[in-house]
């Protein structure tokens, strides 16, 4: 984990942000030694009509109809 104090992280913000999307590692932002923050990469969300074979068919019947409740994956 890569750590930086709060005058870094204000002048590099944007590199900081890069190499956490790049390499997803963490990045510690520090005040006075201690850890006050933390930059770390969002997780992948995952996209319910590659995961669920049977909404995924639903939606291929209509669209623009609702679903109904069992049709919808359990995200968890």
């Amino acid at each position: 984990m890569h750590k930086v104090n709060i005058h870094q992280a204000k002048t590099n913000l944007s590199s900081l942000l890069l190499e956490v999307e790049k390499k997803g590692v963490p990045i510690r932002i520090c005040r006075n030694g201690k850890a006050v923050a933390e930059l770390r990469p969002l997780p992948k969300r995952k996209n319910p009509l590659r995961l669920n074979p049977k909404l995924r068919a639903k939606l291929k019947e209509n669209p623009v109809l609702p679903l109904d409740k069992e049709d919808w994956p359990d995200l968890e």
